[in-house]
């Protein structure tokens, strides 16, 4: 590493310094108290950061070299590394952290580590000296030429750490500690306590209880199919229950409408019966008449039949008794009596002809409305007839149509059984079902919501079953990183031993030669 340029804008006695260092050897000289120390404290404190710890000093660094009067306690470093990056840093040594630029003054200070105490670790990350080692060995102050016990001591344990372990901050005790603490922090043992192990183990152990009584639960969920396809079936067949009743509900409201139809012409043929009875009625009643008169004209034949034997037997009597004048008035009487029936049956037969032939005219009459009313109670009775066997027909057709959309769900004898029943029987049934089949329904529905809590349930089962899996394979991790730290360990120690036993002998009687040419001890 090379410095190129210093800038002291405010440090100690220093002030408006600049400073360009050229190739090979630098010689700054000066009087006593001119200021050389306080420039290679500067040096430092621009690496590092003015200290506010005393660190068993009378006086921190800060307190020690902040400028009594004036603000402007900064400066500026070039340098470059032996990579042949090219750096500037700027600092205010009343701030934490400064600010560091590339060669082509892009501002990197993110780009390095910060340190909640020390701020920003960008010289360390650059060159992996601490100030420690910095002050030890790259910057020799006045009367410091020998190096102490102390610093010795630091100077071999690093160099044995570089040789151990690669880093000179890193010794072989604190990185087996190290492990032993990783070992103990990422993995666990057996006998500690919410650690990776031990948790993963811990939550291991619950999942699998968790997974047992999940399985239960994929019993029943099994057992609530099962009863969920008896539901569905069970409103599948009401729901067609109900259609069919309804089909043949609206074919018996159409038949209610046709036989009302029916229902009129009967009365109608009725109206007819009951007037051809009553006109048959009234011939019969006439031929009575008729009859009676018949009988009546025998009688009154009779009767002059009665009194021309009288008036014959008066005769042959008065001539037998010569034509007594007290007998002659009985014939005169008979006579009488005989001519008054004559006019009497005479009369009554032209009037008997009148009315024969009145009576002739009426009955004709009556019997071609008779012959009117019975032709047209036929065509009523062959109307009805048609009526009865379109409706029939009908009726079948759509019973067929309804057994072939229904085949599997009701029987012919059935279907027949049911259009036999009245309408009002039909719409009770119809009532009926449908509570049934509403209830059906709110079964389904709860099964559903219950199927559904149980499918959450099997869901955190399959979460718990992956879960489980994870964590299987989190603990094959973690055994294998207790594997791989515990070979690791082991290697360390092997090398450690061999280090020990090989090579720090010869280097720790090299290191004291060198050390004692370096310190004149």
């Amino acid at each position: 590493m090379k410095i190129n340029y210093l800038k002291v804008n405010e440090f100690g006695k220093l002030k408006n310094k600049e400073i360009k260092l050229e190739n090979n050897i630098n010689l700054i000289y000066g009087k006593n108290e001119a200021g050389k120390t306080t420039l290679l404290k500067f040096i430092s404190c621009m690496f590092y950061g003015a200290s506010k710890n005393k660190n068993g000093k009378e006086i921190s660094d800060f307190d020690k070299y902040k400028p009594w009067k004036g603000e402007d306690f900064s400066g500026k470093i070039k340098y470059t590394l032996d990579n042949k990056e090219e750096y500037e840093v700027f600092r205010e040594f009343s701030k934490k952290n400064p600010k560091i630029y590339n060669k082509n003054l892009d501002d990197i200070s993110k780009e390095f580590n910060i340190d909640k105490t020390k701020g920003n670790q960008f010289f360390y990350d650059q060159t992996r000296v601490d100030e420690i080692l910095f002050l030890s060995t790259n910057l020799v102050e006045q009367n410091k030429v020998v190096l102490d016990n102390n610093n010795q001591n630091l100077l071999t344990q690093k160099i044995a750490n570089i040789l151990s372990s690669g880093e000179d901050n890193i010794s072989y005790k604190k990185v087996m500690n190290n492990l032993s603490k990783k070992l103990l922090e990422d993995v666990g043992t057996e006998r500690s306590t919410d650690r990776p192990l031990n948790r993963v183990l811990e939550e291991l152990k619950g999942l699998q209880k968790l997974k047992d009584e999940l399985n239960n639960n994929y019993i029943k969920n099994e057992e609530l199919k099962i009863k969920k396809e008896e539901v569905e079936k069970d409103l599948y067949d009401l729901e067609k229950k109900i259609e069919i009743l309804k089909k043949v509900k609206i074919i018996k409201e159409c038949e209610e409408k046709e036989n009302e139809k029916i229902i009129i012409n009967n009365n109608i043929k009725n109206e007819f019966d009951e007037k051809i009875n009553n006109l048959k009625n009234k011939l019969d009643f006439n031929n009575k008449e008729k009859n009676k008169k018949i009988k009546n004209k025998k009688l009154d034949i009779i009767n002059i039949f009665f009194a021309m034997l009288l008036i014959f037997l008066n005769i042959l009597i008065n001539f037998i008794k010569l034509f007594n004048i007290v007998e002659n008035a009985i014939i005169y009487f008979t006579i009488i009596y005989l001519l008054i029936n004559l006019i009497i049956y005479l009369n009554k037969k032209i009037e008997n002809k009148k009315l024969d032939k009145n009576k002739n005219i009426e009955k004709i009459k009556i019997e071609k409305e008779i012959e009117i009313l019975e032709e047209n109670k036929k065509n009523k009775e062959k109307e009805i007839d048609i009526l009865k066997e379109e409706l029939k027909n009908e009726n079948n057709i759509k019973l067929e149509d309804i057994k072939n959309e229904y085949k599997n769900n009701i029987t012919e004898k059935d279907l027949i059984n049911l259009f036999n029943k009245k309408l009002n029987e039909i719409n009770n049934e119809i009532d009926y079902i449908n509570k049934i089949y509403n209830n059906k329904r709110i079964e389904l529905n709860s099964i559903i919501i219950e199927e559904k809590n149980i499918t959450e349930i099997l869901d955190k089962k399959l979460e718990c079953e992956e879960r489980i899996e994870y964590l299987k394979k989190e603990i094959e991790e973690l055994h294998s990183l207790e594997r791989s730290i515990n070979i690791a360990k082991e290697k360390l120690e092997e090398s450690y031993n061999e280090i020990k036993n090989n090579i720090t002998p010869k280097f720790t009687k090299e290191l004291s030669l060198l050390i004692e040419k370096i310190s004149g001890r």
